[in-house]
């Protein structure tokens, strides 16, 4: 799957393409800035019985489209009723 969803944005956002931030900012990942927008930065989650339903074929990725390797930080917020 995640083959397929990094095919999928590399049509859609190509890597070699021209991005006017590149020219702006003078670095390589105009393409990760779309690729980022489309996708968004956060994901709400249900959560019942302690787990998230979640399908058979179904999970929870974390994409980074950047050029260069960074630390990241995942933020989990539990919100109860």
């Amino acid at each position: 799957m995640g083959h397929d969803v990094a095919r999928a944005l590399e049509r859609i956002a190509p890597r070699d393409e021209r991005y006017e931030h590149e020219e702006t900012w003078h670095d390589n990942n105009g393409h990760s800035h779309v690729r980022a927008s489309l996708i968004g930065p956060s994901l709400a989650l249900r959560i019942v019985e302690g787990r998230i339903p979640l399908g058979t074929w179904q999970q929870v990725v974390l994409v980074d489209s950047d050029t260069q390797s960074r630390s990241r930080a995942v933020h989990v917020s539990v919100v109860g009723v």
